[in-house]
């Protein structure tokens, strides 16, 4: 049995970020997770950093490398009618994003730990969670090495993604939930290629969206618009890249490159809330508490949102013996999650090809990108989402 302060489940951004966090502030904390340190390092996930996450993890020491190999993007382009429409973000907002992979930010913040010799278990099994509702919440779990082991803790941080243990360990009539499935998939490739456009682009067509990004000058990031029930074998490469260069085709000649295909998956789309996202002395943050589609870029940066407030709320609680920002941590993030929901949503239905819409919704889509690309206020509203509101007021 060990005693910590706050025991974090999940070695993602936002529990390693959440124990540093904690750390600066004199508030020790165990990580646990069931995954091995390779596998969390080189697990593909997001790529777009909002300026108010990179400004973040530069302030407390861990933006270096980020620095460095993080591409910062000015602007992004609505591809439609055969032609690009560039939002120019930086001159709508005077911020930008960074496109920097959630695997590089997760490097970062393990190797900050090991420079302060703080605590991270991985491949850890049989994790549970007791005693939620007192002042001593307990997480017992097996170790690496098949011992049993248990951690007492005055806070739970659960930062465990939406499969995780930590929101099923609070009681189902604790907790609303609040769901939207839709009815295509992402079909996600790494290819080996440079990319073929300084930035980002989101094609809208008929036959569904893509989208080109990017994680270096060497990696290419590309999606497709699939149906959900489609297996992953049904799209071999040359289907891949046949169907990308037809929606990402340009009246002008656009030019996809192509190359080896190092990654291939299918993720299908969903919103989800869950509120609140604390139950006792149990926090939510991340996944675990709310899922948005990625059309907006939303997700981990949305969870480094979470821990920075959770945080703050877990200094006042422990350190300063004030309950108040940690019974409010819920309120004050679902603020924030429920604008990134929404933002999320838009740019999904904006962009996607929904098969149940008819021509008259078809319609109605290429008339707000062709609004969306020609006002100046409606281009503001959707840079200033998407490069992040700021944490406070959000």
């Amino acid at each position: 049995m060990t005693d910590t302060r706050v025991g974090i489940v999940g070695a993602g951004p936002a529990g390693l970020l959440l124990s540093y966090l904690l750390h600066l502030q004199g508030i020790e904390a165990v990580v646990l997770e069931a995954r091995s340190r390779s596998y969390v390092e080189q697990r593909v996930r997001a790529g777009v950093c909002e300026q108010p996450t990179v400004e973040l993890l530069r302030e407390i020491g861990v933006g270096a490398r980020m620095e460095t190999r993080g591409m910062p993007h000015h602007g992004l382009s609505l591809r439609f009618d055969g032609a690009d429409h560039r939002i120019d973000l930086t001159g709508l907002t005077g911020r930008c994003i960074t496109v920097y992979g959630q695997q590089e930010i997760v490097k970062d913040l393990i190797a900050a730990h090991e420079e302060k010799g703080l605590p991270i278990e991985f491949e850890v099994s049989d994790v549970a969670l007791h005693d939620l509702d007192g002042d001593r919440p307990r997480v017992s779990y097996t170790d690496a090495d098949g011992h049993a082991r248990e951690l007492r803790c005055e806070a739970i941080a659960g930062c465990d993604g939406f499969h995780g243990v930590s929101r099923p360990s609070i009681p189902e009539s604790a907790l609303t939930t609040f769901e939207r499935h839709y009815p295509f998939a992402w079909l996600g490739i790494l290819a080996r290629t440079p990319p073929s456009h300084s930035e980002l682009i989101y094609a809208h067509h008929e036959r569904g969206f893509a989208l080109h990004s990017m994680r270096s000058a060497e990696i290419t990031r590309l999606y497709l618009q699939v149906d959900p029930d489609d297996p992953v074998d049904d799209w071999p490469d040359d289907r891949v890249w046949s169907e990308l260069q037809l929606r990402l085709a340009t009246e002008d000649g656009f030019s996809l490159r192509e190359g080896p295909v190092l990654e291939k998956s299918i993720a299908p789309m969903r919103s989800f809330v869950v509120e609140p996202m604390q139950y006792g002395r149990l926090f939510l943050a991340g996944d675990a508490a709310h899922i948005v589609p990625p059309t907006g870029a939303k997700g981990m940066n949305l969870a480094i949102a979470d821990v920075r407030h959770l945080a703050r709320a877990l200094k006042a609680l422990l350190r300063d013996g004030d309950p108040a920002p940690a019974a409010a941590y819920s309120d004050t993030c679902l603020s924030r999650v429920w604008r990134a929901e929404h933002f999320s949503w838009y740019m999904t239905s904006m962009l996607h090809t929904d098969p149940s819409t008819d021509a008259f919704g078809r319609r109605l889509q290429l008339s707000q990108l062709r609004y969306t690309a020609t006002s100046r206020p409606a281009a503001t509203s959707l840079a200033e989402n998407y490069v992040g509101l700021p944490f406070e007021g959000a």
